[in-house]
C-alpha cells in the first residue's frame, strides 16, 4: 500500500468517524489488514487465522 492509498483511506475514515478518534483507529488498522489479505489472495478472517496460529517458543520470542 502507498503513502497516497493510506491517506485516502485516513480522510474516508476520518469522514465516517469525526468525533471518536480511536474507533479511526480500529477502522484504518481493519482497513490495512483486508488489503494485506487481499494482497496475499485471502480472506480477511483466513489471514486472521494464519497471523493467529501460535508458533514455536523460539519463533515467539522476536
Amino acid at each position: 500500500m502507498n503513502k497516497k492509498e493510506l491517506e485516502k483511506i485516513e480522510r474516508d475514515v476520518a469522514r465516517e468517524f469525526p468525533e471518536d478518534t480511536a474507533l479511526q483507529q480500529v477502522h484504518i488498522a481493519r482497513k490495512l489488514i483486508a488489503a494485506k489479505a487481499k494482497a496475499l489472495g485471502m480472506t480477511y478472517f483466513e489471514y486472521l487465522m494464519k497471523v493467529a496460529q501460535p508458533r514455536p517458543a523460539a519463533q515467539a520470542s522476536r
